[in-house]
């Protein structure tokens, strides 16, 4: 496939600068994904641990009433006679 050109190579050149140049960007660009993987799990436990005090569970509500006939997919009762 032949060599790289000129553009190529200072492209290259350019991004290795970014990632590496200066004094620890990548440790500080990996330092700050650690702090927030951290906040993230510390948030998950203090969620998990409120949900259960805060919202206890209700117990099954019973209805009260004389339930209704069946319908059919007409509209009309079954067991009555039409007509």
């Amino acid at each position: 496939m032949g060599t790289f050109s000129v553009w190529h190579w200072l492209i290259f050149l350019v991004i290795a600068l970014l990632l590496f140049g200066g004094s620890g960007k990548i440790s500080s660009i990996m330092g700050d994904v650690a702090k927030g993987i951290k906040s993230f799990r510390k948030g998950m436990s203090e969620e998990d641990d409120a949900s259960p005090a805060a919202a206890p569970a209700d117990a099954p509500k019973k209805l009260e009433g004389k339930p209704s006939e069946p319908q059919t997919a007409s509209g009309t009762t079954t067991g009555t006679k039409v007509g």
